[in-house]
């Protein structure tokens, strides 16, 4: 059952974020993250790849199990997984404990259409964060990152730009999800919309055009205000 609290955060959120989309400039920070209609000579952003690398992360042939073009993506992001995780997730008990896991995670659902069961606590989406946060050198950012190579629809990419940004909720799936689901799905269908503007494909999940949008938002500020970690 939802607390007044938590609809209240929900609510809060949805509006943030609806507020960003509302400016124009959210389409232009998308085609020019995603290389789309830029000068002669100008690049898109390398996280452009992240979800389109090698097909993606979510084939079925690839999704409940961690490959290297999925350790490859997350590098486009900005993080790397250490040798040592990197194999034991490709050849060791971690990746088939987390492939085990994963299986239990849709992969053809989005969050606004899923239950809070598939993303609370101990659900097999927090679990298979928890194990690959307990890796060495793998923190709560690449751990989020990795698994939304593999569920771009279900799980956001978070990191510290994107939370400080949204006002650092303490359960984000949580608080997004409800954000997705307020006043008959509004949030998202403006994401969808604000996906269509910018002329990107259908594999550009929901999710990632909002964690582009607030991160082309908030990137400069949150680098030169130096805003405090949590």
């Amino acid at each position: 059952m939802t607390t007044t609290n938590e609809a209240d955060l929900a609510r809060s959120l949805a509006a943030r974020l609806r507020a960003v989309l509302a400016d124009a400039q959210a389409s232009k920070d998308l085609r020019r993250y995603y290389g789309i209609g830029l000068a002669p000579g100008a690049a898109a952003f390398t996280g452009s790849r992240f979800e389109h690398l090698a097909g993606g992360g979510d084939l079925p042939e690839t999704a409940d199990v961690m490959t290297a073009a999925d350790l490859i993506a997350v590098q486009t992001l900005s993080v790397t997984v250490p040798a040592d995780a990197a194999l034991n997730l490709l050849e060791g008990s971690t990746g088939r404990e987390l492939s085990a896991l994963l299986r239990a995670i849709p992969a053809d659902v989005d969050m606004a259409e899923c239950g809070t069961a598939d993303l609370e606590t101990d659900s097999s989406a927090d679990r298979a964060w928890r194990l690959l946060h307990a890796q060495p050198g793998i923190g709560w950012v690449t751990a989020g990152k990795l698994l939304a190579r593999k569920r771009p629809r279900l799980l956001p990419v978070y990191d510290r730009v994107v939370r400080c940004a949204v006002g650092r909720p303490d359960a984000y799936w949580l608080t997004l999800h409800a954000a997705l689901r307020a006043e008959g799905g509004l949030l998202q269908r403006e994401l969808l919309t604000v996906r269509e503007a910018a002329g990107l494909p259908r594999s550009v999940s929901a999710l990632r055009v909002c964690d582009v949008v607030v991160w082309m938002r908030h990137r400069n500020d949150h680098r030169n205000r130096g805003c405090l970690p949590r």
